[in-house]
C-alpha cells in the first residue's frame, strides 16, 4: 500500500497533521495532490507549545513541511478491502499497450530501428539503396 494511493482513499475523513515546526491540524480531508499538499476543511490548528488554538474553515498544507499524518484506522482497512478485491478479480494489472514491437516505443523510423549512433537520421535513408553511377 502506497503513501499517496492512502492518502487518496483517506478524503473525506478526519485526520490529524503535524508540521514540522511542531503545529497540528485536525481537520477533514479535502483534498491531495502527487506532492503530498493537501486542503482541510473544519480545521483546528494548535500552536507548537500547544497553548493556542484557531478554528479555521478551511487551510491548505505544503507536502514538504509535513512530520506525519495520523489516519483513521477505517481507511487502512478500506484500502485493504480495495486491494483484495483487486486480487480476487483476477486483473493482472501491467501498462498495458503492445508490447515489444509494433509501432509506436522507442523505435525511431519506419523501419523500428532506433536512431543509434552516427548515419541518417532521417525516415528515407540511403541504407538500402545502391549506388549505381560507377
Amino acid at each position: 500500500m502506497l503513501p499517496l494511493s492512502l492518502l487518496n482513499a483517506a478524503v473525506g475523513y478526519p485526520i490529524l497533521v503535524e508540521l514540522k515546526n511542531g503545529e497540528t491540524y485536525n481537520g477533514h480531508l479535502e483534498k491531495c495532490d502527487n506532492f503530498m499538499n493537501i486542503s482541510l476543511r473544519e480545521v483546528i490548528q494548535t500552536a507548537s507549545d500547544g497553548d493556542r488554538f484557531w478554528r479555521l474553515a478551511e487551510t491548505y498544507i505544503r507536502g514538504n513541511t509535513i512530520k506525519y499524518l495520523r489516519i483513521p484506522d477505517a481507511v487502512f482497512d478500506k484500502v485493504k478491502e480495495d486491494m483484495s478485491k483487486n486480487r480476487n478479480t483476477g486483473n493482472r494489472g501491467g501498462r498495458g499497450g503492445r508490447g515489444r514491437g509494433g509501432r509506436g516505443g522507442r523505435g525511431g523510423g519506419y523501419d523500428g530501428r532506433g536512431r543509434g549512433r552516427g548515419g541518417s537520421h532521417g525516415y528515407n535513408s540511403n541504407r538500402n539503396q545502391r549506388n549505381d553511377a560507377d
